[in-house]
């Protein structure tokens, strides 16, 4: 069958992206879906810094290849083998097809899977295929084994969770990145008892899902970190009990000042090494620093070594919020539907694909939260 997606053919070309049109809408050919596969028809898929990643060069990826990893969409075809899923049924993604075999697998760490992230970086389906096709007869890779820049992909049945078709998809596609990052690292990695302190720093949509995540948690107080005003006021509304712009010279120190001398628990969704380091040096003694984000990987971070002994602090990493998507995602969105993790507040506007260069200077101009690209 014919799909349009946004493909990339070459990293690093400069802003804006308006101009320079790095993602080139076109017309691919899609294979019918094989064994252990499920053709989706995508509904909407979020705009995220991972993806922006991929386009400037610092998260290499193999070329040229359909981005797109946070999305939701209804199943339309299922390939031989396939249980559990059926036609019409509502999805979300994955972003770590997760094999179930590996010793992180069965040590119920899934989103360390060797084979998946194996097929990530090597940009295909867990089962190693590739199904799309560019008018030259070029193979097109898939971002995460999901490719959701397409109005149609496939994806293997792990890279898929079922969902209560109540739920609007355009809101069902955060739960793919946004919220099981952010809220995972909360729930799961940082396990926050309700009456701890939490600040988190960086305050797009998986800092603020984070914020949310401390919130329903019972955190408190809960200090959103950021040096966008506008973010600030959302993470308020959101639930943060205080905001510290986190360009002032004594930010950290307001943090800790708000917190009685540091924080049990600092989130880091900052994508840099400087975020990570007021992080750090915002906990208290036996506090607990969880970086969440994807700095450029030829950064470094440090920290005073004797801090980790003497005064008990720990820095964790947490990927996709540490989270067991089958089992996160449905938790999720039921705390959605109760009303205690408003996902939907972080959409600031929805996108044509056509759209899509447009929709990634405003993130990373840090205008928007999360912008969704609508396919209906």
């Amino acid at each position: 069958m014919k799909t349009t997606a946004a493909v990339l053919y070459e990293t690093g070309q400069s802003a804006p992206y308006a101009v320079t049109r790095p993602l080139v809408i076109e017309e691919l050919e899609l294979a019918p879906p094989g064994p252990g596969e499920v053709l989706v028809e995508i509904a909407a898929a979020g705009l995220c810094h991972s993806d922006l990643s991929v386009m400037n060069g610092s998260r290499p990826r193999p070329l040229p290849i359909v981005l797109g990893h946070e999305a939701s969409g209804i199943v339309r075809e299922i390939g031989a083998g396939v249980t559990g899923f059926a036609p019409d049924d509502h999805v979300v993604f994955s972003f770590i097809p997760t094999c179930g075999h590996c010793v992180y697998c069965k040590a119920g760490k899934p989103a360390l899977c060797v084979n998946g992230n194996r097929a990530n970086l090597a940009g295909t389906l867990l089962n190693g295929a590739r199904r799309f096709i560019n008018s030259r007869g070029q193979p097109v890779h898939h971002h995460c084994g999901i490719a959701a820049f397409s109005h149609h992909t496939i994806a293997v049945a792990e890279s898929l969770v079922k969902i209560d078709r109540r739920l609007p998809l355009a809101t069902a596609a955060l739960f793919g990145c946004a919220v099981v990052t952010g809220a995972g690292a909360v729930f799961n990695t940082a396990s926050v008892r309700p009456g701890e302190s939490v600040a988190v720093f960086g305050l797009g949509g998986v800092g603020l899902s984070a914020v949310m995540g401390a919130v329903a948690a019972g955190a408190s107080p809960i200090i959103a970190v950021d040096l966008l005003e506008h973010k600030l006021a959302l993470a308020k509304e959101l639930g943060a009990t205080h905001t510290v712009n986190s360009s002032a010279a004594d930010a950290v120190a307001q943090v800790r000042e708000l917190s009685s001398g540091g924080v049990n628990h600092a989130i880091e969704a900052t994508g840099n090494e400087c975020g990570m380091a007021q992080a750090f040096y915002a906990t208290r003694p036996g506090g607990n620093t969880v970086t969440i984000s994807l700095p450029d990987a030829k950064r470094l971070f440090s920290v005073p070594a004797v801090t980790l002994s003497v005064e008990e602090r720990v820095v964790r990493g947490s990927y996709m919020g540490s989270c067991v998507p089958r089992r996160d995602i449905p938790r999720f969105i039921e705390l959605h539907q109760t009303g205690r993790l408003p996902v939907d507040r972080l959409i600031t506007r929805t996108l044509r694909l056509e759209e899509i260069n447009e929709g990634f200077d405003a993130l990373a101009r840090g205008e928007a939260v999360r912008q969704v690209i609508r396919f209906d």
